[in-house]
């Protein structure tokens, strides 16, 4: 047996540690920044893995945090309630698309899919249909539990663990010379009259390389679905919340899809919780006085009140304060920053969506493991940024609090460094 490397204390997500043995310390955090050990602050370019929306420790979210820590801490939710559940799901439920009707809560967004395929083949099984099949997009990524990983690409994120995995049907993605062979893919799969569902990130893929395709191709595979009477799953989790440009990507599509993945910017970035929002048929088929029809999902936190009060409090900026606005100045910036990223002749096919760009670095190895994206974790780091390449894909999803300087700082150091390394 060869010798052990050494152990850390904390084994951390994502990350090799036979090439990063030392994690950054982190010892505050205030709006777009993070505080490190030795003082100096560091630019949150990615809202720390796409969760934090306003900032972090925002003033209003962190007092109801607090507020709700006195009152009610946690209490099991099966056959009991409590009114920051309540008014969140009253509140979600006038946010998102006509047709959502119910509310179910879990922690995280694989969790939050998780409950969405349950409830898609349930729905199946219960009115004794037997419809199981899955249907995808290529280069899905949806989470890292074993049925989030099942309908995933199949590759460097899940291949130790195959034999866990159910099979899926995969659809080409709609780049806009794929378009119409990925529509007759699904087309052809939903014909087949056994698909259960077919689940998407609505307008852009996250992991699976920042990849943009249309509002008009989503509405096309909606209405697909629609036709062939095939579950459609709009996975909002990192879509949601402003990223696109819009509240909730599929309302760029003027979609309402049957059931909705919704989670990261929740809280704005506060506390871990997710939810899934369904249509009343979902909740009907499992309606019954026969017991063996519950819909059994749990988690130990489901509907913390804490995290409910969170994301009631990031409610209220949205309705009270002037966020999409923040979010134009945002899209605007970054389409200016994206004109001087344009310019050097070191990255390819440059995009935007929403608050969202990306680039891809010229000359390098493809996929999540090209060789480019660790070194250059440190580099931006040594310059103040956090920015956490996707492989070649650099890409930049900002907190909303950020301004036109830090916008400023962070092209300006993005083409230093293309200058220097790439």
């Amino acid at each position: 047996m060869p010798p052990l490397p050494p152990v850390p204390p904390i084994w951390h997500p994502f990350t090799q540690h036979a090439l990063f043995p030392t994690m950054t310390r982190i010892t505050g955090a205030s709006g777009g920044y993070l505080m490190r050990e030795n003082g100096v602050p560091l630019m949150d370019c990615i809202a720390s893995w796409w969760v934090v929306t306003h900032g972090h420790c925002h003033p209003r979210i962190v007092a109801a945090i607090q507020h709700q820590a006195t009152v009610l801490d946690q209490v099991i939710f099966a056959g009991y309630t409590h009114a920051p559940a309540e008014e969140l799901a009253a509140a979600l439920l006038a946010l998102t698309p006509a047709g959502l009707d119910t509310v179910f809560f879990s922690d995280s967004g694989s969790t939050a899919v998780e409950v969405a395929l349950k409830m898609a083949l349930g729905f199946w099984y219960h009115q004794g249909e037997k419809r199981q099949r899955i249907v995808v997009l290529e280069n899905s990524y949806h989470g890292d539990t074993i049925g989030t990983m099942s309908i995933g690409e199949r590759g460097v994120f899940n291949q130790p663990y195959a034999p866990l995995m159910f099979s899926v049907d995969t659809i080409p993605f709609p780049s806009p010379d794929r378009v119409d062979a990925c529509l007759t893919r699904l087309r052809d799969l939903c014909r087949q009259g056994d698909v259960a569902a077919f689940i998407v990130e609505p307008l852009i893929q996250g992991a699976g390389g920042m990849m943009i395709y249309s509002p008009a191709t989503l509405r096309a595979m909606y209405e697909i679905c629609t036709a062939h009477d095939v579950v459609f799953i709009a996975d909002e989790v990192m879509t949601g919340w402003g990223r696109t440009g819009t509240l909730f990507a599929c309302s760029q599509a003027d979609i309402s899809p049957d059931i909705a993945c919704i989670s990261k910017g929740l809280t704005g970035g506060h506390l871990p919780l997710a939810v899934t929002l369904c249509g009343p048929a979902f909740f009907a088929a499992h309606f019954s006085e026969d017991r063996r029809k519950t819909f059994f999902h749990s988690s130990s936190y489901t509907a913390n009140p804490i995290a409910c009060a969170a994301a009631l409090a990031n409610i209220k900026i949205w309705q009270e304060e002037p966020v999409m606005d923040r979010i134009q100045n945002i899209i605007q910036w970054q389409k200016h920053g994206l004109a001087r990223i344009k310019a050097l002749d070191r990255f390819d096919n440059v995009r935007q969506i929403g608050t969202i760009v990306a680039f891809d670095i010229r000359g390098t190895t493809q996929g999540y493991l090209s060789d480019i994206a660790p070194k250059l974790y440190r580099v931006f780091e040594d310059r103040g940024l956090l920015l956490r390449p996707l492989g070649q894909t650099l890409y930049i999803m900002p907190p909303y609090c950020l301004d036109a300087q830090d916008f400023d700082k962070i092209y300006s150091e993005i083409e230093q460094v293309a200058r220097d390394m790439l």
